[in-house]
């Protein structure tokens, strides 16, 4: 180690060398074990000289270090005294030689720097021993806990409107997110004119008339832009928005406003909005279908519709007429420039693409939504939809909602965009709560208890897992194919790239079928299974394979042997359209075979039409020019000044540049030489002929014979190798279509409701031998109804089990109704997950709604391929943000959040995990199924791995070396593969099931490890956090730090006073009860930490859990852990209490101790601001609005020491005396001032 030989310097420690620096002649201080060390004033590296190097290894001193890295810090573990090479920012790490846990103490180095009197940077080699110092484990393991906070409290609260007590509660139990709940809206200020109508009809709930009152209140305000404020609607699907925004028609009728534009999902829900006006006594309002008008003006005479509710679909928003007329223009004229009624974006999340992706393009959808709000700015605009943002991206059609903009603390949407970003789920749940304190948002859903959620891994069958063998590797063989066909055709590469891309978008789809394929007997005998206990089934699926159903139809015929494999034809379908064929030679023709030798004319041979070329260039001769001349340049043709004079090109027929034209000598035409094609470049022999008659002789013909026959032999070749590709793809065991194999397997059409947007399906044949294909549509029934009529017959319990996709259950209820005959409960299978949250919470929404007679199963069904999770992933990330934007708690979506592997830190394992296969990187993990004492076996999975990654296209231009590295392969991963989670998840879909398994577990590891240490480091965003403890008091009232100017809605300071401690008594209670039962585990008991620190060890007392070798932990100071310890951890950590005496001591100081000081000590660098393990502390949350002081509060947290102190945080508390919840950001005892001063608080703040 070196260090700078100054009078404040720390004394030389023992077994040191003092050396004069060879540059500048620095004194330099090398500590024991260093050989190789860098100068930090000059910063020369050099060696201890010859004779301190044997002196230095006769002594025995610490490890020597095995190498400086001079791009680090060189430092002593506190323990062994090994020299470690610390990236600068490392602030805790292992020592990989006795791997204890250290920590930089950054304090000392600042301190020990401060005092040198020539200032430098920090280099290797210049920080003293105490810099690192021993980290308290225990204090770690506490610090972890508190960051995940308390166990999690019930995530729904039941709803009731908090502040208006008009009508009745709704027929089934509403719920609202305990987060949403803990927000308490606006005073309601709006009087309802339909009040008295409503009290008496009792047609709308007490939360729906809330949700009127409030969207009236919202829309009597003006955004700082001037225009009108909207309102958005965010109830759960099946909860009867429906009926809401019929309320809100008829109120805005009785203050004359009778014009509205209804936009939705479908022109079939026309008939539901025309049933809602009705129910709430809107029966003289009336609906028009814009899809059944003309594109003329709507309140012309031809078409007379003066006011009433304009009903439209998202498609005809963007449609328009084939003379250019717009409905978008059509609707404007009919509001006209001050409309000021209601503008309803019913479903508004299919507008949610207005901010697309990088690198793709708004849809004209968004941008319609967006351009109809500009255009009415006085507008009352709704938004409603049970998934309106999915992520925070998709929020940027709320242009009303007033969230961005001016007057905001976020100018622009990216600006909002960005703060939500960094600020991480945590952020998202305050935008839900931070709306509905503005009195902008309701959200409720209904009740889901009595629903059963679960995830059912489906493994895939002998049979199964033989077909998606042999499908992965004829995929693999038809890659290498397609490259070699490619290699021989000399076309542009656009052409390659569109090859490509069809290529990987049919093998996504390819094995995205043949994952549903291989779910097909799960769901079967679940659907069964329910049929057996009295119960019926709901299927869900997103695709049909109609497409492909209808090729083979038209290919083979109406009768067909078998079921059509969607995977089988996809392939033929890929093959035969895309297979590379290099061009088809024309044969030559009988004109082009016939020989005509021509011999060398003269210009004036009389078959050269000299007088044609000359009549043609009449236009240049001048008048006084008579024909005596005409002879005379035909006879006199060896006088070049008159040749040159009328000698034109015989293919452009100018005369100009005549000193550049070339003569053919076989035909004795004349060209310039541009043009030719290819145009002539250098001046031709006297022997030059042109093309044409080059193509006459012999030599050229025999060689156009070989060319053309090379060409066809080529072709034929080529040909013959696709023709074998589609037989081998004819002969390949793939499964039938899902849908139809499911409806097949339950007993056909006759019992199995089909609610998708096909129109004709396979069935089998009434002798039972093969299947014919025929129309979904009957002469009693018409395409436009069969999808009502189906669902009729399983709502009347004509049928028992239903299979719906996307396209045609759009606002269908198959739900239990207790109006409908078949009351049994629903079996909800999802045999495809949608692709994104959106659809997937709609998806649910169909079989749970309003007045059900009983909640329904839902059953999710997944293979074992490590590829599928490619799908779960999407949606579950989408899901986890969905319920963190639109209901406050990101855990109130479905429980998918185990299947997220597209978030950050699965973007830095997959690049650890190609850079550790491709040999860039160490393994930051062993490969499973090896072990780092069998380097062959590791060695032998990352072959394997290169070559799998190969296969699927992940590694390009592959090279096998020679020589020393003989046979091993190396490629290259493109930047844009190295991040895309997706894209890997999609390929790992095209490997053997083994392997693929194999290699996802090795991604999912090193996800693990990495979430380990962002947990270990305080970086894990937990999102809400509950903070639980015996005792939460809220201390004074809490103060006013901001009111926001529209709403009035405060921004508020809370203080309370927590005690998380678990005293003697309580815990020898709880082992007493324990070790009454003779099942408890004999390691369960007291326990103390293996080291001391400051003199003491930490006690716990631990209790074996349901799972084996699992412990649940109690601890004197914060009392029950959130986390359990494995065995393994506990024994390391620490040892059993032999005598209770000393328990009793040891967990009575430390319970006194605690009720002071934090774990580190007295000498804790945030001295009393540090809440680490104290017993007894002080929490300060800012709650109310936050969005307004967002910028303030970001500002105030990034000047804190501690990391994570400075990460936003959302904390949940409620109160145990009088249960008051408080949700909002926690803001550190140590950053409380700043944030007050920022915010013009002017009052005295405690200590």
């Amino acid at each position: 180690m070196v260090q700078p030989s100054v009078p404040q310097a720390p004394p030389m420690p023992p077994g040191s060398w003092q050396v004069r620096c060879a540059g500048c002649h620095w004194i330099l201080t090398v500590a024991p074990g260093m050989t190789e060390f860098s100068c930090p004033k000059c910063q020369l590296p050099q060696m201890l000289p010859p004779e301190l190097m044997a002196a230095s290894a006769g002594r025995r001193g610490p490890p020597q270090a095995q190498g400086i890295d001079p791009t680090k810090i060189q430092l002593p573990c506190a323990r062994c005294k090994a020299i470690l090479n610390v990236p600068h920012g490392l602030s805790r790490f292992n020592c990989p030689q006795c791997g204890v846990d250290l920590a930089v103490d950054l304090t000392k180095l600042h301190q020990y720097f401060s005092s040198a009197p020539v200032p430098f940077p920090l280099t290797p080699g210049m920080l003293p021993l105490e810099s690192l110092e021993e980290v308290n484990e225990v204090a770690v393991d506490v610090e972890r806990e508190e960051d995940e906070g308390g166990p999690v409290a019930d995530t729904f609260m039941d709803y009731r409107p908090a502040k208006l007590s008009m009508g009745d509660p709704h027929p089934d139990p509403i719920v609202e997110t305990s987060s949403l709940s803990a927000v308490q809206p606006p005073e309601p200020t709006y009087d309802l004119k339909i009040a008295k109508e409503l009290e008496i009809s009792k047609t709308l709930s007490s939360f729906q008339i809330e949700t009127t009152v409030y969207a009236c209140q919202r829309h009597l305000h003006h955004l700082p832009n001037g225009s009108r404020a909207a309102f958005f609607i965010g109830d759960g699907a099946g909860v009867g928005k429906g009926r809401t925004i019929a309320g809100l028609i008829w109120e805005n009728w009785q203050h004359e406003r009778h014009k509205a534009l209804w936009i939705s999902v479908g022109s079939d829900l026309k008939f539901d909005a025309r049933r809602d006006l009705d129910d709430v006594g809107a029966t003289t309002v009336e609906v028009h279908a814009l899809n059944k008008l003309p594109y003329s003006k709507l309140d012309s005479k031809a078409v007379g519709i003066k006011d009433g509710v304009i009903f439209l679909t998202y498609s005809s928003l963007i449609a328009s007429s084939d003379k250019g007329r717009s409905r978008l223009q059509q609707l404007l004229q009919w509001c006209g420039s001050e409309y000021d009624g209601l503008l309803i974006f019913d479903e508004c999340h299919k507008a949610k693409n207005l901010i697309p992706e990088t690198g793709s393009q708004p849809t004209r959808t968004g941008e319609a939504v967006l351009e109809i709000q500009a255009r009415l700015p006085e507008a009352r605009v709704i938004y409603c939809s049970a998934t309106g943002a999915s992520e925070p991206r998709n929020m940027g059609y709320m242009v009303r909602l007033g969230l961005w903009g001016a007057g905001t603390c976020f100018p622009k949407f990216h600006d909002f965009l960005g703060a939500l970003d960094k600020g991480g789920v945590g952020a998202l749940e305050l935008v839900a709560m931070d709306m509905k304190a503005r009195g902008m948002y309701v959200c409720r859903t209904l009740s889901y208890k009595g629903a059963d959620f679960e995830v059912i891994e489906a493994p895939l069958e002998e049979k199964m897992m033989n077909m998606y063998n042999k499908a992965a590797e004829f995929w693999a063989e038809l890659r290498v194919e397609l490259l070699s066909a490619s290699a021989f055709l000399y076309e542009e590469k656009p052409t390659s790239n569109q090859l490509w891309r069809l290529y990987w978008a049919s093998h996504q789809r390819f094995f995205r079928h043949m994952c549903m394929s291989a779910k097909v007997p799960a769901v079967v005998r679940l659907a069964k299974q329910a049929l057996l206990e009295n119960k019926c089934a709901v299927i869900g699926l997103q695709s049909t394979g109609e497409a492909r159903t209808e090729e083979a139809v038209t290919k083979y015929g109406l009768e067909l042997d078998d079921f059509v494999s969607g995977p089988k034809e996809l392939l033929v379908k890929l093959v035969e359209e895309n297979y590379p064929l290099p061009p088809d030679p024309e044969p030559l023709s009988g004109d082009d075979c016939e020989k005509t030798p021509q011999k060398k004319r003269h210009l004036a041979s009389p078959s050269i039409p000299t007088k044609g070329r000359a009549r043609k260039a009449a236009k240049w001769v001048p008048p006084e020019i008579d024909s005596d001349e005409e002879l005379l340049m035909d006879s006199d043709f060896e006088s070049g000044e008159s040749d040159d004079e009328f000698q034109i090109c015989d293919v452009c027929n100018v005369e100009e540049e005549r000193k550049k034209l070339v003569r053919c000598s076989c035909c004795g035409q004349h060209f310039h030489p541009s043009c030719l094609v290819p145009p002539l470049l250098d001046l031709p022999s006297a022997n030059w002929s042109c093309h044409s008659c080059k193509e006459k002789t012999d030599e050229y013909l025999q060689g156009r014979h070989a060319y053309v026959a090379e060409m066809r032999k080529r072709y034929e070749a080529a040909k013959d190798r696709k023709l074998k590709i589609l037989e081998i793809i004819r002969s390949l065991d793939l499964p039938n279509n899902p849908l139809d194999d499911i409806i097949d397997q339950l007993g056909g059409p006759e019992n199995v409701a089909e609610i998708t947007g096909r129109r004709g399906m396979l069935v089998r044949a009434s002798g039972g031998k093969g299947v014919i294909y025929q129309a979904r549509s009957t002469k009693e029934v018409s395409m436009e109804m069969v999808n009502m009529h189906e669902k009729q017959l399983f709502m009347d319990g004509k049928k028992l089990v239903a299979v719906i996709s996307e396209a045609g259950s759009a606002g269908v209820s198959l739900h239990a109704d207790r109006r409908a005959i078949n009351q049994k409960r629903r079996v909800h299978i999802t045999l495809e997950l949608p692709w994104s949250a959106d659809r997937a919470i709609q998806q649910f929404g169909r079989s749970h709604r309003s007045n059900q007679a009983c909640a329904p199963e839902y059953r999710l069904i997944f293979t074992n391929l490590g590829g599928e999770r490619r799908f779960a992933s999407t949606v579950a990330k989408r899901l986890e943000t969905l319920g963190a934007l639109t209901q406050g708690d990101r855990r109130a979506g479905l429980s998918l959040s185990a299947y997220n592997y597209d978030c950050s830190y699965g973007k830095k394992a997959l690049v650890m995990m190609y850079k550790g296969i491709m040999e860039q990187d160490p393994l930051p993990v062993a490969p499973p199924g090896c072990s780092p004492e069998k380097p062959a076996s590791i060695q032998e999975f990352l072959i394997k791995a290169k070559a799998a990654l190969i296969s699927v296209g992940v590694v390009r231009d592959t090279i096998i070396g020679s020589g020393k590295d003989i046979g091993k392969l190396s490629g290259r991963i493109v930047d844009s593969d190295m991040h895309d989670v997706g894209r890997f998840l999609n390929r790992l879909l095209g490997l053997p099931p083994y392997f693929q398994n194999r290699l996802f577990e090795f991604f999912t590891n090193i996800l693990d490890l990495l979430i380990s240490n962002a947990r270990k480091e305080g970086q894990f965003d937990f999102g809400i956090v509950d903070i639980k403890a015996n005792v939460i008091e809220l201390r004074g009232p809490p103060k006013t730090v901001h009111v926001d100017q529209m709403t009035g809605a405060p921004t508020m300071l809370f203080t309370f006073t927590v005690d998380r401690g678990m005293t003697w008594e309580f815990a020898k209670s709880l082992l007493d009860e324990r070790q009454k039962d003779e099942a408890g585990s004999a390691n369960n008991g007291f326990y103390e930490s293996r080291r001391e620190w400051m003199g003491r060890r930490h006690f716990v007392l631990a209790f074996e859990s349901s799972s084996s070798e699992v412990f649940k932990i109690f601890r004197p100071a914060v009392g029950e852990a959130l986390r359990e310890m494995p065995y393994s951890e506990l024994k390391s950590k620490y040892r059993k209490v032999s005598s209770i005496e000393n328990a009793h001591a040891g967990w009575q100081d430390e319970y006194d101790i605690s009720c002071r000081q934090c774990m580190h000590g007295p000498k804790c660098r945030l001295a009393g601001y540090c809440t680490v393990g104290r017993r007894l502390q002080e929490v300060n949350v800012l709650g109310g609005l936050i969005l307004p002081v967002w910028g303030t509060i970001e500002k105030a947290l990034s000047k804190q020491s501690r990391q994570s102190h400075k990460r936003i945080r959302v904390v949940r508390l409620e109160t145990t005396v009088d249960h008051k919840r408080v949700v909002g950001l926690l803001i550190p005892n140590a950053a409380v001032e700043a944030v007050l001063q920022d915010l013009s608080w002017v009052e005295e703040i405690d200590d």
